[in-house]
């Protein structure tokens, strides 16, 4: 493992941090939209396992009401 003094190193972060294909103002746009889109759909998705499973053990145990 070759030893390399800090300053080389920051100048080589620099050069890899140029080589790096930085998303545009719409790529981000995008994507943060189809984060939300996605964490909806699996509240919903969770939301109606969890209903089921509780409705489930209410029938099974009588438990919760």
């Amino acid at each position: 493992m070759a030893n390399t003094s800090p300053a080389q190193f920051v100048k080589e972060v620099r050069q890899e941090a140029r080589k790096v294909a930085w998303p545009n103002r719409k790529e981000t746009g995008i994507s943060t939209a189809m984060v939300f889109v996605m964490v909806i759909i699996s509240a919903i998705f969770f939301l109606l396992v969890d209903q089921v499973l509780s409705f489930g053990v209410k029938a099974i145990f009588g438990l919760g009401g």
